[in-house]
């Protein structure tokens, strides 16, 4: 007899940001990921995609996301479709909203990884088939509910904890204020004065936040930021496609996650990084290498989190 629960439900047929996802589809999409890890350690199958194909468009390269996706969907029975650049060349030899059109004849989702956030919402916006925000320069959705997975995990609920984000105001960041937001954690955003998150994102972090009692904050005091932090976050100074911009290694030497910062955190602080990592950059080598398990159980959670969100768009 199966022990596979019921997908949740999402009342958007796409999952393009985190804005769009309610406390309570957010909670359902970590308590389904978690079954769904649970599931596959047993070896239980649990394949509702069976017969269905789902097309990836990737403009940047990726080690996590592809194999997770790939992985995930052979998992819950779909066909992967990996399509390059070179071939689609999205907006260039035809409009986005003919791609969206002629793919969603082909397939049953379309996953995408770009640089744009305008692109994927005009795929969305002609597509007649869910759509997955794989990664953005303005939103990386899907590595929060692996976050958030992992940081349940490790401390069973949100209310009343903190978690640190310190860094480039950046895709990251902005997902995580939404995202901290939402399921009601508090997070504090230490970065420096040129380089804080879109304030429209910051706002509306804020407003879910009048909701679900999480406070919401960006600053440049770094010891005040990582205070009491249960968790400590970072991610690499300069973000793919932005490798010319080398002057901001200088502005952020002082936001390197390392044993004095971590002093400043809660004493059961976990460190978390969304990978690849730098060391002697963003993060000291000795604290990655301390925290280790838990990045790589971070690593691991793309896998059942993206799943979850697969499941349940295909459901609603």
């Amino acid at each position: 007899m199966s022990t596979t629960a019921s997908a949740p439900t999402l009342k958007s047929k796409h999952f393009l940001t985190l804005g769009d996802v309610s406390q309570e589809e957010l909670m359902g999409l970590l308590s389904f990921a978690a079954h769904l890890k649970d599931l596959r350690k047993r070896g239980e199958v649990y394949a509702p995609l069976q017969g269905k194909s789902v097309a990836m468009y990737f403009e940047k390269p990726s080690n996590r996301t592809r194999v997770s996706f790939e992985v995930g969907l052979n998992d819950l029975g779909a066909h992967p479709i990996f399509l390059r650049k070179e071939e689609i060349n999205l907006g260039v030899r035809e409009t986005i909203a003919d791609t969206a059109r002629t793919l969603s004849r082909y397939v049953d989702s379309i996953i995408i990884r770009t640089f744009d956030q305008g692109e994927v919402e005009e795929l969305a916006h002609y597509a007649t088939v869910p759509v997955i925000n794989a990664l953005t320069d303005q939103y990386h959705p899907c590595q929060i509910v692996a976050d958030l997975l992992t940081f349940k995990e490790k401390f069973g609920d949100f209310k009343g904890k903190k978690l640190c984000y310190l860094g480039d105001g950046n895709n990251m960041a902005h997902s995580l204020l939404l995202g901290c937001a939402t399921v009601g954690m508090s997070i504090s955003i230490g970065c420096p004065p040129d380089y804080i998150p879109l304030p429209k994102i910051v706002e509306k972090a804020k407003a879910i936040a009048k909701e679900t009692g999480a406070e919401i904050e960006v600053t440049d005091r770094i010891t005040h930021a990582v205070e009491g932090a249960h968790a400590v976050y970072t991610d690499v100074w300069v973000s793919m496609g932005q490798e010319s911009t080398s002057s901001k290694y200088d502005v952020f030497q002082d936001y390197q996650v390392n044993k004095e910062i971590m002093g400043k955190a809660d004493p059961n602080a976990i460190v978390l990084h969304c990978l690849p990592a730098h060391r002697g950059e963003e993060i000291c080598g000795n604290v990655f290498e301390e925290h280790a398990e838990t990045i790589f159980d971070q690593a691991e959670n793309r896998l059942h989190g993206q799943k979850a969100v697969l499941a349940a768009l295909f459901k609603s």
